[in-house]
């Protein structure tokens, strides 16, 4: 479902057709948030298998006058304690230039308004690397809080 967003942009469910260009900003974010370059035929089998199962989750990307300037990915934790799913905000990077222009907050409220509609999805949350003081600005500017947990890790 299309959504037409500020600054003339639209939020769409991504297809096969856009994997390349999700694989060029995932790429960008890795660099650019962890310094870290991703192997790119392990990135682009990883986004094909998620857009080949929607029960990984849903890409997502954000155009700006027929160009994909950003995306977000959602995958799903089941919680028990809710009967139903929490929403994870993964992947998510829009270029530089389409900063602060209030994109990433319309595209949480278009997030936020299908999961309320959505009785079977809890909540929204998000991990960030806690030196990103601007997203964690972001984040707090959109009425998310980080009250209640910490995330811990192993990664193989």
């Amino acid at each position: 479902m299309i959504k037409v967003l500020a600054q003339d942009c639209m939020i769409d469910e991504a297809t096969e057709l856009d994997i390349l260009e999700l694989v060029d900003l995932q790429q960008k974010m890795a660099l650019e948030t962890e310094n870290i370059t991703l192997n790119e035929d392990v990135l682009e089998q990883g986004i094909t298998a998620l857009i080949q199962d929607s029960h990984k989750g849903k890409y997502y990307k954000i155009v700006q006058k027929g160009k994909i300037i950003g995306c977000v990915l959602n995958t799903y934790e089941w919680s028990d304690w809710r009967n139903g799913n929490i929403v994870w905000i993964q992947s998510l990077y829009i270029l530089p230039a389409h900063r602060r222009q209030g994109i990433f907050t319309e595209v949480y409220q278009y997030l936020r308004e299908q999961v309320q509609k959505n009785p079977t999805q809890k909540g929204i949350r998000l991990y960030v690397d806690k030196r990103n003081e601007t997203a964690i600005k972001a984040y707090k500017a959109i009425d998310m809080d980080n009250n209640h947990y910490e995330m811990f890790e192993w990664l193989k």
